[in-house]
């Protein structure tokens, strides 16, 4: 079968070092490879497991649509700590498979989500109590020097941050790239056409909304100055 693999960190660090990615990767890879499946596209979101606004998974959930393909991760876990969440993506349409336990049933995957989200509340809670017990010793939380310990980093985080939105944009660039050219290919196509096209396939802009001959254009013209060629592997 087809695969689209979806990686997900929840801390920019983790995000820039890949840290976390490259074992997730393997993973994935690892599946297709003994079960001979073929991976189309790779999504990598940086987001906490908590949040359910996921630019990156939509994206990916619109290549499985596209390619009729299954959705793969690493570990359920970096899909979502969230059990309504999970739900609403086992009632999406899109089959996925997590590599820790591809043979799964629907309702283990349920059962697994609630022990994620159970977990992500619990180390919620032992934070907090353990920042009260600290106050309460008389123990003064937070850096004494204020926001003067940032001065050295924050034009190294500036720039990282800059960077992952570049690389952001960049993913979302390639994830579309086979579908804009191929309808750039079709007779009379334009920016308008495109963009029509990529509606009718319910694949989501950038912004994981619809898109526009604006989007588009500057999507094009970003493709056109990246050095390695263009295309969905």
């Amino acid at each position: 079968m087809q695969i689209v693999a979806y990686l997900r960190v929840s801390t920019a660090r983790q995000g820039a070092s890949g840290l976390g990615l490259e074992a997730q990767r393997a993973a994935v890879q690892g599946f297709a490879a003994a079960g001979g499946h073929t991976i189309v596209a790779e999504l990598v979101e940086v987001e906490s497991g908590s949040k359910a606004d996921r630019p990156q998974l939509a994206a990916a959930l619109a290549m499985c649509r596209l390619h009729r393909a299954t959705l793969v991760i690493a570990k359920l876990d970096r899909l979502a700590r969230n059990v309504a969440f999970i739900a609403n993506l086992m009632d999406g349409g899109v089959e996925f498979v997590a590599c820790d336990m591809p043979h799964a049933n629907r309702l283990t995957l349920h059962l697994l989500a609630a022990i994620a989200e159970h977990e992500r509340e619990m180390i919620s809670q032992r934070t907090k109590a353990a920042l009260a017990a600290a106050k309460a010793r008389g123990v003064k939380l937070g850096n004494p020097m204020g926001a003067g310990h940032l001065k050295a980093g924050a034009k190294y985080a500036a720039s990282l941050s800059v960077a992952r939105r570049a690389d952001k944009v960049r993913s979302n660039d390639l994830a579309v790239a086979g579908i804009i050219a191929e309808l750039s290919a079709a007779e009379h196509s334009n920016d308008v056409a495109i963009a029509r096209g990529l509606n009718e396939r319910g694949v989501p802009s950038p912004r994981g909304m619809v898109w526009s001959r604006g989007q588009v254009a500057r999507t094009i013209t970003r493709l056109a100055s990246y050095a390695e060629p263009c295309t969905v592997r």
